[in-house]
């Protein structure tokens, strides 16, 4: 009887001290798959234009091969027309064609 009181209060006190471990390891094995999926899309380091012309580069491919135009990043509209001006034009064109290429690599892989 003695041992019974001695040992559920410990038996409770290891099964809860487990817990957070476990729920800390769950929580990491769910974000790594999810932040390698967002790696190949997200926009390398640069001018807000920049990043902007990277992600309509993946949303222009993504709608090109939609649409099943012609897979080019510089028949697209916005790589002719870019909605930034001066100096920026060449940097997000530039930066256009990364994301339409990467878009494009990424429908390749398969994943």
């Amino acid at each position: 009887m003695k041992l019974n009181r001695i040992a559920t209060p410990l038996m409770a006190v290891v099964l809860m001290s487990g817990a957070p471990f476990f729920a800390h390891a769950q929580n990491s094995q769910q974000q790594n798959p999810q932040s390698q999926i967002q790696d190949w899309n997200t926009p390398p380091a640069g001018t807000e234009q920049a990043q902007q012309g990277f992600r309509d580069g993946i949303e222009a491919a993504k709608l090109d091969k939609a649409a099943k135009r012609k897979i080019d990043a510089k028949s697209s509209h916005l790589y002719k027309n870019p909605p930034v001006k001066g100096a920026a034009r060449d940097s997000y064109r530039d930066s256009f064609e990364k994301g339409y290429q990467a878009q494009l690599q990424h429908d390749n892989s398969g994943m």
